[in-house]
C-alpha cells in the first residue's frame, strides 16, 4: 500500500549547516537537493502529492538573514523550474516580499497543466490560521466537505502520513486538520541527508501499519 499524500517537516537545515562547520544558508541550499531526491523517489513509487514544511508563519521572528537565506533558496526554484511537477504554495504568500510572492505565482502559473507529481510548498503557513480562513469561507453553508474544500490543502488527495526529520517529535502547525488519521514518522536524521533510500524506509513503514481511522 502506497500513500498517495505525504507530508515532510523537513526539519535540521540549520543544525546541520552548523555540524558541518557551513553557514546556516548553506542548510537550506542542501536541503533542496535533499528535497530533490525524496521527490524523485516519491515520484517513481506511485506517491501522487508531496506537502512540504517550507517557512512557517512563527518562522517570520527568526533573524532577517535567515528568512532572506529561505527565500533566496525559494526564488531561486521558483524561477529556475523547467520539470513536470505541478508545483502549489499554501500559506499567506501575500505578505511575502514581492519578488518571493511573484516567483511564487509565477511557477504556480507555468505548472498549472502538469502531469507529473504534485509538490505542495508550506511558505508563511500556519495550520491554525488556516483552519480559521476555511471556517469563514465555509460559515454560511457550513458542513464538512465545505470546510475540507476551503482549506488550503482542499484540492489535494487525502493526507496519509507526516515524516518529521531532524530528531523532534512534534507537529509544529503543519497540517493539523489534515493530520487526523495520518501515520506519523520521526526520524533522527537531518533533512539534508535524506535519500531515496529512506523514502524506501518510509513506504515500508507505512505498508506495515493498520489504518483504523477510528474504526
Amino acid at each position: 500500500m502506497t500513500p498517495k499524500h505525504i507530508g515532510f517537516i523537513m526539519d535540521g537545515n540549520g543544525r546541520w549547516a552548523t555540524a558541518h562547520s557551513l553557514p546556516r544558508k548553506e542548510g537550506y541550499k542542501a536541503g533542496l537537493r535533499a528535497l530533490e531526491r525524496v521527490l524523485a523517489g516519491c515520484s517513481s513509487r506511485g506517491v501522487e502529492a508531496v506537502s512540504v514544511y517550507a517557512f512557517s508563519t512563527e518562522n517570520s521572528a527568526r533573524p532577517e538573514e535567515e528568512k532572506e537565506a529561505v527565500f533566496s533558496v525559494v526564488k531561486a526554484f521558483n524561477n529556475g523550474y523547467e520539470g513536470d511537477m505541478r508545483i502549489t504554495y499554501m500559506g499567506d504568500i501575500d505578505a511575502l516580499p514581492d519578488n518571493v510572492a511573484e516567483s511564487v505565482r509565477l511557477v504556480e502559473y507555468n505548472t498549472a497543466d502538469n502531469n507529473g507529481i504534485t509538490l505542495n510548498i508550506a511558505l508563511n503557513y500556519g495550520a491554525r490560521d488556516d483552519i480559521v480562513r476555511a471556517a469563514k469561507l465555509a460559515c454560511d453553508h457550513m458542513d464538512f466537505s465545505d470546510f475540507e474544500r476551503n482549506l488550503a490543502s482542499g484540492a489535494l488527495p487525502e493526507l496519509d502520513l507526516i515524516v518529521r526529520t531532524g530528531g523532534e517529535k512534534r507537529l509544529s502547525n503543519f497540517m493539523l486538520f489534515e493530520a487526523a488519521y495520518s501515520e506519523l514518522i520521526f526520524l533522527d536524521k537531518m533533512w539534508p541527508d535524506m535519500t531515496e533510500t529512506d523514502v524506501d524506509e518510509i513506504l515500508c513503514e507505512f505498508a506495515s501499519r493498520q489504518r483504523k481511522f477510528g474504526r
